[in-house]
């Protein structure tokens, strides 16, 4: 059995863990990050690519209480619950429930909101550090409503938007159109954030990412962790192929593998997982000119280099790797809804997102201490919140001031 000894240990090579892996290496820390895969293959690599500072509300609302029965158990409806999961689920969701009602559901988006803005900024300051700058796109993102009923919602939808200080508009058919010229939409309309970014390949930014943590020293370790635990002189994390790492400091950034590690370090966090999808079409020229999500289909289109992503949905039900075709078969029939020509994918694939009732991340110290700290938990929008989070996790393992208030984030609000 081996032992290595180090400052700081990740675990988690996403964007959060990667973020923040370079960040503590540019303050002249020793970094080593633990991941069984290869650092940015997972989640970070196949969502929407969106750099969303409007995504302030919550998944859980009043409206989403009305809907919660038909949105769980229609198989087409976009949120999906594996019916061998339910069981395991129902303390899960009963906090989704309470989390739902209108005083909570209010607090949790200003919480939000509070922690993505800025994230279009601290990317592209973040993307010109590791010569990511061609990946960021500035046009914009869309929200359509296909049906007068739907823009309808969509108008109330962003006047709670517009309330908690964001950059957003209703545009009509022909507005959409000078944008959006090759989407079939014949009624209805759109948000449209202007302030809105995103990255045309979300993975190679994330590959840079890692690239410019091991020109720095980055040690990384593919390995599995399976345990960790306080000792007299640090953290001791326990790998699977029976060597030990002791760290003087740990960041917990595992995504929807991290309910565990937090468990072994003395706080029960109540995540569960969402599994999402994506499919993608190649094409030499992309069929729209920045993401478009169908917020009541659940799902996003992204132009990405050289394809178009289709990616979104959720599958409330565990880490089973097993695809639900159903599911892929939803997101097709989503996409032909706007681009009836398509033709069959090119690829699928599947991920796991980490979710929280409140749909607030954990970033804190654990209730023993900063020697362990938390970077977990956001839902859909982990690559937005990557830079922010990295910087309040510094902040934490050098006990300076947080650039924001973190207390609704804290690991001890359950």
């Amino acid at each position: 059995m081996s032992l290595k000894k180090t400052e700081i240990t990740v675990l988690g090579g996403g964007v959060i863990g990667l973020s923040v892996a370079l960040r503590m290496l540019n303050a002249g820390r020793e970094v080593t990050l633990i991941d069984p895969e290869e650092p940015g293959t997972g989640t970070s690599f196949g969502n929407a690519g969106t750099i969303a500072e409007y995504a302030v509300l919550p998944v859980g609302s009043p409206e989403v209480i009305k809907q919660l029965p038909s949105l769980l158990f229609n198989k087409n409806s976009p949120i999906a619950i594996k019916r061998s999961a339910i069981l395991s689920l129902c303390p899960w969701l009963i906090k989704f429930l309470y989390q739902s009602m209108p005083k909570n559901a209010a607090r949790n988006a200003q919480a939000i909101a509070s922690l993505v803005q800025g994230s279009r900024m601290r990317w592209e300051e973040l993307s010109s550090q590791v010569g990511g700058e061609s990946f960021i796109k500035t046009d914009g993102n869309v929200y359509l409503y296909p049906k007068e009923e739907l823009l309808e919602y969509g108008i109330r939808d962003i006047e709670k938007r517009i309330q908690l200080g964001l950059n957003a508009e209703i545009l009509n058919i022909d507005e959409l159109k000078k944008l959006e010229p090759k989407l079939d939409l014949s009624e209805g309309g759109a948000s449209f954030f202007p302030d809105g970014a995103y990255m045309n390949d979300p993975g190679k930014m994330v590959k840079l990412i890692l690239n410019a943590s091991i020109n720095k020293g980055c040690q990384i370790i593919s390995q599995t962790a399976t345990k960790i635990e306080r000792v007299n002189d640090g953290i001791k994390v326990h790998l699977d192929n029976k060597s030990t790492i002791l760290t003087k400091q740990l960041v917990v950034a595992a995504g929807a593998y991290s309910k565990k590690f937090a468990q072994q370090a003395g706080d029960k966090i109540p995540l569960d997982v969402e599994r999402g999808y994506h499919v993608e079409y190649d094409m030499a020229e992309p069929l729209l000119n920045r993401p478009c999500c169908y917020a009541a289909g659940g799902f996003y289109m992204s132009p990405m280099s050289g394809r178009l992503r289709v990616v979104g949905t959720v599958e409330l039900g565990g880490l089973s790797p097993k695809i639900s075709q159903h599911r892929i078969k939803y997101l097709e029939k989503g996409a032909r809804q706007f681009f009836p020509t398509l033709s069959n994918p090119s690829r699928t694939w599947l991920g796991f997102r980490p979710s929280i009732p409140d749909s607030r991340p954990v970033i804190s110290q654990s209730s023993k201490g900063n020697n362990i700290v938390y970077a977990f938990g956001h839902g859909h929008i982990g690559l937005t919140l990557a830079p922010i989070t990295a910087e309040i996790v510094e902040s934490i393992l050098t006990k300076t001031k947080t650039p924001i208030s973190i207390s609704e984030f804290s690991a001890t609000r359950f």
